[in-house]
C-alpha cells in the first residue's frame, strides 16, 4: 500500500482502547474508524471525551466496514483469540494487547486463520515501547553491549486493589497472565529461543484471605537454547517501593562490553567499556516527554506507548514486513508462560519444546 495512505483502525473494547483512540488521533499515519463496547455507557463517554460522531455495540457490524484496514483488540483476555480470528476471517489486519491468550487451546486456529486471510497479527507488548526501553534497544542493535550474558528484568506493582474486582476472583485469574507479563515478554525480547523454565510462586495471605489463590511473588530462571539466561521478578499484593528506590518495569542486559538498565518509563543507565574506562555510568532521563506518555489523569493510561507502537506497526504494513512480535511470536510466548506455569506445579525444569509438542505447535513455531 501507498506510504502516503492513512489506516484506518476500529477499536474494540474502549476501556484500555481509550490510549488507543488517543494514539490514532494524534498520529500522522492513522485515522480513526468505528469504535465499539457492549457498554453503551463507556461508549457515550468515549464519545464524549473524544468528540466522535458515533459508537457500536456489535462487533460483526464493525467487521462488515469496508473502510477498515486493521482491527484493534483491546477486550478481556480470554475474548482475544476469537475476536482475532473474527477480525482476519473479515479480511483485517489486526492489534491485540497483551496477552495473545491465556492458554493454547485457540493457537492452531490462529494460525489457520492468518494464513488463510493472509494479514498481518501484531501483539502490543507495550512495555516495548515506553521512552527508556527504545534507547536501550537501540543500543543492543547497535552491537553495544557485545555479547549478551545475562538479563535480569522485573514487573513490581502494588496491585491488592485487584482483589476488590469481582473479576479477579473468576476461575483462572492469574497475576502471571496479566501483569508478570510485562517482564516475561522483556526478556523474550532478548532471549526469544528460551527453552528451558524453572521457578517459584507464593500466593500471600493478601490474597489468599480474599479467595484468590493465584501465586502473586513469582520468581523464573528462563534458559535459552545457548544458555544464557534470564532473571523475571514479580510481586503484586504486597506493599511496594516508590520511585527512585523502585520502578515498576525495569530491564536489565549484561554483555562483554557493557551494561544498560532501563527503568520504565524514563530512566536509562548504561555503561559502554571503552579502553581505559571501566567505571563511567551515564544517566539519560526523558521526562521532559511526560506529556506525550501520560495525556490523561495521573500517569494512567500510556497513550505514548500505545501510539508507539501503532505507527511501528503501520510501517510495516506499509512497506510489506512482519511486525515483532508477530503471531508466531505471541503464541510463542504464551508457550513459555504454560512452561512456567507448569513448574509451579511440577517443582521441576520444564521445557518449552515439550509444550510445544504436546500442543501441536511445534511444527508452526519453531524455525
Amino acid at each position: 500500500m501507498s506510504e502516503n495512505k492513512k489506516l484506518r483502525m476500529g477499536v474494540l473494547g474502549l476501556g484500555e482502547g481509550r490510549s488507543v483512540i488517543s494514539a490514532v488521533q494524534q498520529s500522522s499515519l492513522w485515522e480513526l474508524g468505528a469504535v465499539c463496547d457492549l457498554n453503551e455507557q463507556l461508549c457515550r463517554e468515549r464519545m464524549a471525551e473524544f468528540h466522535l460522531p458515533d459508537y457500536l455495540t456489535d462487533y460483526e457490524e464493525m467487521l462488515r466496514d469496508e473502510s477498515i484496514d486493521v482491527i484493534g483488540i483491546y477486550t478481556p483476555d480470554q475474548l482475544h483469540a476469537r475476536h482475532i480470528i473474527m477480525a482476519l476471517e473479515a479480511g483485517k489486519h489486526v492489534v491485540c494487547t497483551k496477552p495473545l491468550m491465556v492458554d493454547l487451546t485457540m493457537a492452531r486456529d490462529l494460525i489457520r486463520a492468518q494464513k488463510e486471510s493472509g494479514r498481518q497479527v501484531f501483539i502490543g507488548q507495550s512495555s516495548r515501547y515506553f521512552e527508556a526501553a527504545m534507547h536501550q534497544r537501540r543500543d543492543f542493535e547497535k552491537g553495544r553491549h557485545g555479547e549478551l550474558v545475562t538479563v535480569e528484568t522485573h514487573y513490581v506493582s502494588d496491585s491488592r486493589w485487584f482483589l476488590e474486582r469481582a473479576w479477579s476472583h473468576r476461575e483462572g485469574f492469574s497475576w502471571m497472565y496479566n501483569f508478570l507479563i510485562h517482564a516475561v515478554d522483556l526478556a523474550l525480547w532478548y532471549l526469544p529461543r528460551v527453552e528451558e523454565v524453572y521457578g517459584v510462586g507464593v500466593c500471600s495471605s493478601n490474597s489468599a484471605s480474599r479467595g484468590v489463590m493465584a501465586p502473586d511473588a513469582l520468581k523464573f530462571i528462563l534458559k535459552d537454547q545457548s544458555g544464557v539466561c534470564a532473571s523475571i521478578n514479580g510481586n503484586y499484593a504486597v506493599p511496594a517501593l516508590s520511585k527512585p528506590a523502585e520502578h515498576f518495569i525495569s530491564c536489565t542486559l549484561r554483555g562483554t562490553s557493557g551494561a544498560s538498565k532501563a527503568e520504565c518509563p524514563f530512566d536509562y543507565y548504561h555503561h559502554f567499556s571503552e579502553p581505559g574506562i571501566y567505571n563511567t555510568t551515564v544517566h539519560e532521563n526523558y521526562d521532559e516527554r511526560r506529556p506525550y506518555y501520560y495525556r490523561f489523569e495521573g500517569d494512567t493510561h500510556h497513550a505514548g506507548e500505545y501510539q508507539n507502537y501503532l505507527e511501528y506497526f503501520a510501517r510495516c504494513i506499509q512497506k510489506g514486513e512482519t511486525p515483532l512480535p508477530d503471531l508466531k511470536e505471541g503464541i510463542r510466548t504464551i508457550a513459555v508462560m504454560e512452561a512456567m506455569n507448569r513448574c509451579l506445579s511440577s517443582g521441576q525444569v520444564e521445557r518449552v519444546s515439550d509444550v510445544l509438542d504436546a500442543w501441536g505447535l511445534k511444527e508452526d513455531i519453531e524455525p
